[in-house]
């Protein structure tokens, strides 16, 4: 063999290795269309790469997972008080951008008429803990400069997320828990309530079903959350959450939804996320933070990022829930593990989508 033989064959093997190298580092490797430049996750590639539900998304909302109806038990009054209550959220977001508001803005008035709305567990209609009181937590987030505040077992605050949001605003702090954070909410002239505000026949007898008063019924743990996220006109993103928390809950248990990278989190370059679901498995998953880093570090689209958090990496953890997912290009979407989620969302020529039932909105996808 010539000298020149020799260094063509050299030349030939190193080229395959560097091929080959490639290939081990990013295998199945594809643009991702609502993350230009970037490689999808190899495994959604194998098994189908999961779609966002929907694109040009300015507003969205949910009212828990594991919530949502089933048509043989349910009304056409239950399903119009519903999807109502979804599109009266989504209008009080919209009227807010249409005028110009900030992304913050319209969160917090979504979630208000959700905490308004006797049907979701927040606010008015918060579940009642082991003590047969209410304890609520709330959060919000603006994704330009992860700007974040919250409060967690306030007991006398008619709007949470308002509150949470005044603790942003207005505090060199991120939370505030129990009589402190009612008396700063009370401090800064919001409406304050007695307990009796938030009792609903309808949250009182799941008490009592969970604390067996009531024949033939086991322990149940009624969950449920109200959350928003949205993007405004300068592409900021924001997200707001706020819950009763679990029926028959120990007093003074907080879950996620006041939890910045649990229940809420918002990032311009990557997502605004509010969840629902099991609050401990949420926490102990990191589970909106870690969506986010994934579409940041993990090179993951907003869907695939989505899928992989809830409905592959917080099952195994045991426990189960949703998120409503916008990013600032306005793709968006609502995967959950639950057995149904209500949501909708709003798209910037108008259209207003309600889902309520739980064949509206299939599991693990």
């Amino acid at each position: 063999m010539t000298r020149n033989s020799a260094r063509r064959l050299m030349g030939m093997a190193a080229g395959a290795l560097s091929v080959a190298a490639l290939l081990a580092v990013v295998p199945g490797s594809a643009v991702s269309a609502d993350r230009p430049g970037t490689a999808a996750e190899p495994a959604a590639q194998a098994k189908g790469k999961p779609r966002p539900d929907a694109r040009h998304v300015v507003i969205a909302v949910h009212g828990g997972a594991g919530t949502a109806l089933k048509r043989e038990d349910t009304t056409p009054a239950q399903e119009k008080a519903y999807r109502d209550g979804l599109a009266e959220a989504l209008r009080a977001g919209q009227k807010i951008l249409a005028k110009g508001g900030s992304s913050v803005a319209a969160t917090e008035a979504a979630v208000r008429r959700l905490e308004d709305n006797p049907l979701f567990n927040a606010g008015k209609g918060a579940v009642f803990n082991e003590d047969a009181g209410h304890e609520l937590d709330a959060s919000v987030m603006r994704g330009s400069d992860l700007a974040a505040g919250a409060v967690a077992g306030v007991r006398h605050v008619r709007n949470p997320v308002s509150a949470a949001r005044l603790v942003m605003e207005k505090t060199k702090h991120v939370l505030l828990a129990g009589q402190g954070a009612d008396d700063f909410a009370a401090r800064s002239g919001l409406p304050t309530v007695t307990q009796d505000y938030y009792w609903t026949e309808k949250r009182w007898q799941e008490l009592m079903k969970a604390k067996g008063r009531v024949k033939g019924s086991g322990e149940t743990l009624t969950q449920g959350t109200v959350g928003a996220v949205a993007v405004d006109g300068k592409r900021n993103l924001a997200a707001a959450t706020s819950t009763g928390g679990l029926t028959n809950k120990m007093a003074g248990r907080v879950g996620d939804s006041p939890v910045v990278g649990a229940g809420t989190y918002a990032k311009n370059a990557t997502v605004a996320a509010s969840a629902t679901g099991a609050g401990e498995v949420f926490l102990r998953g990191a589970a909106t933070v870690t969506l986010s880093n994934l579409i940041e570090f993990g090179g993951r689209d907003l869907a695939t990022a989505a899928y992989e958090v809830l409905v592959e990496r917080l099952p195994k953890l045991g426990g189960t829930g949703g998120v409503i997912a916008l990013n600032a290009q306005g793709v968006f979407d609502a995967p959950h593990s639950s057995e149904g989620m209500l949501h909708g969302y709003l798209t910037e020529d108008g259209r207003l989508v309600t889902k309520v039932f739980a064949d509206e909105t299939p599991a693990n996808r």
